[in-house]
């Protein structure tokens, strides 16, 4: 079941994506963000019109997508940048894809014409599956996110959606 977030979900949310930030490179961020952060991030995106969504298996949240415009001002009003995270077991079910296509159909009915996915060079999984879900890679930007000691590229992928 994919549904919008309420404030019940938020320590299920906590618990599968904060290992998520602080052991692999799905993201370049190695701070995870409690439930008062999380709720915070939650309301910004809704009071901007964007969402929150959740993928719910056995009564347990086990993925979110969310997204934001992608770049501050204006000219940038129609392009939009994603975060979609499961949880180790829901990886391979078909709800990363539907999450996906909600959240890209969640942000086209509200004018986006773009959705953006940064995903992180070290990602190779993250890579296929945005290609897999009609993603184009677009650009790489070398070595510009920093994690476990090392350098990493970033690889900007993009879906047209209307």
């Amino acid at each position: 079941m994919i549904r919008p977030a309420t404030p019940r979900d938020l320590s299920q949310i906590v618990d599968f994506w904060a290992p998520m930030v602080r052991d692999t490179m799905v993201t370049f961020s190695s701070e995870p963000k409690d439930v008062d952060a999380l709720r915070a991030m939650i309301d910004a995106r809704r009071t901007a019109g964007r969402e929150f969504l959740v993928a719910e298996a056995g009564g347990r949240v086990v993925g979110f997508a969310t997204y934001d415009q992608f770049r501050r001002g204006d000219g940038y009003a129609h392009a939009m940048e994603h975060t979609i995270i499961l949880a180790e077991a829901a990886r391979g079910t078909g709800l990363g894809r539907r999450l996906l296509d909600a959240i890209c159909d969640h942000a086209a009915a509200r004018g986006a014409h773009v959705m953006i996915a940064g995903v992180s060079g070290g990602n190779h999984d993250g890579i296929a599956f945005h290609a897999r879900c009609g993603f184009a890679e677009v650009a790489r930007v070398p070595e510009v996110g920093r994690k476990f000691g090392q350098w990493w590229d970033l690889v900007l992928m993009q879906r047209i959606l209307s």
